[in-house]
């Protein structure tokens, strides 16, 4: 085996392959090539891989070795990155191929195994030693290796589901032949069967009804469409099973819906890996589709009605004036707005990929998550992901797209101005008035822009009146500390005790911070991933965010976070910033 093999050697030999197969006119003539390819590729020496490192796995009872579990089997591969929509994209040609050839295939991503529902083996490449010594340049790539661990063939990008389908059929179909396929089973141990039941899971977007107060929200790891009352009373469930079946809620279905958005007793739904936009009527009992067709649609204009329109991976939904539904197309990383009154998708959609501020289609966003209509300014807010720009924000009327806070790169820096705050793949917003709620959602945070001072803090900034003290308990005034909205104080207390004396933990001891006007400020988030309800809002974990939605009017002054990898929905009290669980929770984060 030569010292270094990389798809850099394998380019110029495939390269003649694809050449050809996009001349050939029959199927036979296809197949004929790559087996004539396979062949040749037989004759090299030079085109094995080395074996799995020392890696992370999951789904496998124990770690896979090409020289062991793995020999006499063809092997796919797929390098794939956490939130990554075109990554996204290639899983129905995985989930068609796994079904042609169940027990023959290797998936390698690097996670979201129970959030997309992932029944194959995963090793996690985290130091990316396998991706540099194969010279793999971007996600996703699929590399298909042959019985000995030897290149056949590489796949950049998404779209390739009838060449893969071609390759992995002809490449079975050879081995099989020359008698190096092997027939044992490869060890399966589902990571999703350790794991205890929940009501919902990873749960992607929650909105609420401002008249009745009730939640919609969508259960994407079950496929289904959840509506609560403010107290988490189950009111209805649709969509039983994965699927993309309108009808009766008892038969509806649902893919993986991510944005919800509610109004009455109608709910419109971002059925995601469906491709759709969906309608639930609640008193009439019934879903529909209001667009797309079923499948992933690439045109970037529009111009069709609802149901003729393609559209790709709608990820969230928000309801502005006019009857207008905004959609935010993950897909194409564009903005659609839908006109509810004659079911049009009109031309001209906002935006294309990249990061640019601009004009209609000379603005550029990267997966796009997150969208909130303000009603007020007439101004839609964008969670654009993938840039780490948490919001652009869009004037409709003039289509002009501004970058409002966020520096570009990932990170969890609070300015306070908008232009030095830094984000990590934010995934919700909402907004009321001057204040702009933000998912920070790889930050396990809860993030609040003042829209008025251009200042960002974490939120809530809930004013709580001190606790009541015993008049023994000692005072210590301090010099006076003057901070505006959304800066930090740290301050550092050592308590010294006498020797041999102790806390006792059944005696807890109480600290007071108070401020001139007699408030305590508290924060929402620990930045750590997890699920804690606290009283103390600063204490309270969130895990991974992706959705929120606002209850403005007492009693239910609340946020609402979709809290996905603890797969609940939580409560977050503005008034004195308590968080605790509506729906779900069970389940600790991963």
């Amino acid at each position: 085996m030569a010292s270094h093999c990389s798809l850099s050697t394998l380019f110029p030999i495939q390269s003649q392959l694809d050449n050809a197969l996009d001349d050939a006119a029959t199927q036979q003539e296809k197949e004929d090539l790559v087996l004539s390819y396979l062949k040749k590729i037989d004759e090299r020496e030079d085109l094995k891989i080395p074996d799995f490192q020392t890696l992370e796995w999951l789904n496998t009872e124990e770690p896979l070795s090409l020289s062991k579990e793995l020999a006499g089997k063809v092997v796919l591969l797929d390098f794939f990155t956490y939130c990554c929509i075109n990554c996204m994209h290639i899983f129905p040609d995985l989930h068609q191929l796994e079904k042609r050839h169940s027990a023959e295939v290797l998936d390698n991503i690097r996670s979201a195994v129970l959030r997309y529902d992932i029944r194959h083996p995963v090793v996690n490449d985290n130091e990316a030693s396998l991706w540099h010594h194969l010279e793999v340049s971007c996600w996703p790539t699929l590399v298909l290796l042959g019985p000995c661990g030897k290149l056949l063939f590489s796949l950049v990008g998404e779209g390739h589901s009838d060449r893969l389908t071609l390759f992995t059929d002809a490449a079975l179909r050879h081995y099989r032949e020359l008698g190096q396929l092997k027939s044992h089973s490869v060890g399966i141990k589902l990571y999703r069967d350790s794991l205890p039941p929940s009501i919902l899971s990873f749960p992607g977007k929650v909105a609420v009804d401002h008249r009745s107060k009730n939640l919609a929200i969508a259960d994407t790891g079950h496929h289904r469409i959840v509506v609560v009352s403010p107290t988490g009373q189950l009111l209805h469930t649709v969509g039983p099973e994965r699927g993309r079946e309108d009808g009766d809620l008892s038969e509806a279905s649902f893919n993986s819906p991510q944005g919800v958005a509610i109004k009455g007793d109608t709910v419109y739904v971002a059925d995601t890996e469906n491709h759709l936009i969906r309608k639930v009527d609640l008193a009439q009992g019934r879903v529909s589709t209001l667009a797309g067709v079923g499948s992933q649609g690439t045109d970037k204009e529009g111009g069709a009605m609802g149901p003729q329109q393609p559209i790709g991976s709608p990820w969230d939904l928000t309801l502005g004036t006019a009857n207008v539904l905004w959609i935010a197309m993950a897909g194409t990383h564009q903005i659609w707005a839908l006109f509810l009154a004659d079911g049009k998708l009109p031309r001209g959609n906002l935006f294309a990929f990249g990061d640019v501020d601009g004009k209609g289609v000379d603005a550029k966003l990267q997966h796009p998550l997150g969208v909130a209509w303000a009603r007020e300014q007439s101004l839609l807010y964008v969670a654009d992901s993938y840039n780490h720009k948490q919001i652009k924000v869009v004037d409709p009327k003039t289509k002009q797209c501004t970058t409002l806070a966020g520096t570009g790169e990932a990170g969890d820096t609070l300015g306070p101005q908008f232009s030095a705050t830094c984000f990590n793949e934010p995934g919700g917003l909402c907004v009321s008035g001057k204040h702009l709620y933000v998912a920070d959602t790889n930050n396990h945070k809860i993030k609040l822009l003042n829209l008025d001072s251009n200042t960002v803090s974490l939120a809530p900034l809930g004013a709580t009146k001190v606790p009541t003290l015993p008049k023994s308990a000692a005072r210590k005034d301090l010099p006076p500390v003057s901070a505006s909205e959304g800066q930090t104080v740290v301050m550092s207390l050592t308590a010294s005790l006498p020797k041999g004396a102790k806390l006792t933990q059944e005696a807890p001891s109480c600290w007071a911070l108070s401020a001139e006007a007699g408030t305590c400020v508290r924060w929402a988030g620990s930045g750590s991933e997890e699920n804690r309800n606290n009283a103390y809002p600063h204490k309270a974990g969130f895990a991974q965010p992706s959705g929120l939605a606002l209850a403005a009017e007492e009693p239910w002054s609340c946020l609402y976070v979709a809290d996905s990898e603890s797969s609940s929905v939580r409560s977050l009290a503005l008034k004195d910033g308590a968080v605790k669980n509506v729906v779900g929770g069970e389940r600790d984060p991963l």
